[in-house]
């Protein structure tokens, strides 16, 4: 009996285990500092700075080197565009003659007299205000509007082709990183050690919020100097109107990209070699590629905007391009977010599961119905 007292004395204790947020911030800090220190990720990230810096440098020399702007003029009006280099003027005889090759593309607009106008004209646009035409002149003229659009198409599609890319590519990027990085782990066996001492649900928790990070950095960064770019090369008009839909976009990327990333690290574990990590991952892809394409293609579809807008793969892209096009109502954006909060919740859940059920699992691929009984 005493020889077992002695003994029990003398026996080494067992450290405490570390907490669950200890370990996801252990986690967290060790996926954020490995990326850091990966040369491919740093390369990638500053080409991506190089090529958005070179769209909006290149966007600002080519937008100024236009063609002088064809005008259709209808009489007396004439006189206010003679000797005037930036436009072309296309005589016509009456106002009506000037609206119709208005609207068969002919002219950007048509200057016509106009008693009531202090100036003595007016310049007449299809949809939208012709501002080459009003910056040309030496005078700012009253101006109509034909067809009123609530928003420049060129600038709807630019605004919709830029949340679609961030989206893309950060989802692209940061979630192969993260399959790969669990792939990496079962095949060296590494992920044996790091159970011994975490649980499986902080690794998970650990990876997604390291990788969040690190994706967040990124677009602040794209932002960032996007906005330097644009205030630089004059194009102020462009950041006209963009507050709300940004400020959205980024609310619905931080929830949106945590789904994704869940869902690609569980798909992940059900396979042992990096071989056959693409025929798993291939379903989030395309969850993440379809919303592109639909977004470049159908960016003035109203109806499709506004299915992709309460979809919750989609809505990270379609609620802030009806947001900046002025589609939505105010209470939109708070349900379409609703519905992607308990989409996140149920895919994090469903991920964890499928994540703690074949993380110890090697050799084939863990079928999904084995995945999710565990």
């Amino acid at each position: 009996m005493s020889t077992q007292s002695q003994q029990a004395a003398v026996a080494p204790t067992r450290p405490g285990e570390p907490s669950f947020l200890d370990s996801v911030s252990l986690i967290a800090g060790r996926e954020i500092t490995m990326r850091l220190r990966s040369k491919a990720f740093l390369v990638s990230t500053g080409i991506l700075m190089l090529a958005v810096l070179a769209s909006v440098v290149l966007g600002s020399l080519f937008g100024g080197q236009s063609d002088p702007a064809k005008v259709a003029v209808v009489g007396s009006a004439a006189t206010a565009v003679e000797g005037n280099p930036a436009l072309d003027p296309v005589p016509v005889d009456d106002e009506a003659a000037g609206e119709q090759l208005l609207r068969d593309g002919e002219v950007d607009a048509v200057i016509s007299p106009a008693a009531s106008d202090p100036l003595g004209i007016t310049v007449i646009g299809l949809d939208q205000t012709p501002s080459s035409v009003v910056s040309a002149l030496a005078v700012r003229p009253s101006v109509e509007l034909l067809e009123p659009a609530a928003v420049d198409p060129g600038l709807a599609y630019l605004v919709a082709f830029g949340f679609g890319i961030v989206f893309f590519m950060s989802a692209i990027t940061f979630g192969s990183t993260i399959a790969q990085s669990v792939v990496e782990e079962k095949q060296t066996r590494v992920v044996e050690i790091l159970l011994s001492t975490v649980s499986a649900r902080a690794l998970l928790t650990g990876k997604v919020i390291g990788n969040s990070v690190l994706a967040f950095g990124q677009i602040i960064a794209i932002a960032a100097l996007a906005i330097v770019g644009l205030l630089v090369t004059g194009q102020k008009v462009l950041l006209g109107g963009l507050g709300s839909s940004v400020i959205w976009f980024v609310v619905f990327f931080a929830i949106g990209f945590v789904m994704l990333a869940a869902l690609f690290a569980a798909s992940a574990a059900m396979v042992s070699r990096a071989e056959d990590m693409g025929s798993v991952t291939t379903p989030v892809t395309m969850l993440v590629m379809i919303p592109y394409f639909l977004v470049i293609f159908f960016f003035d579809n109203p109806a499709v905007l506004a299915i992709m807008s309460y979809v919750p793969f989609s809505a990270p892209v379609g609620m802030p391009v009806r947001i900046f096009l002025g589609q939505a109502e105010w209470w939109e954006p708070i349900l379409s977010l609703a519905i992607l909060i308990a989409t996140t919740a149920l895919a994090v859940a469903i991920g964890e599961r499928i994540y703690r059920n074949t993380l110890l699992k090697t050799g084939s691929r863990v079928p999904l119905a084995e995945a999710l009984r565990g």
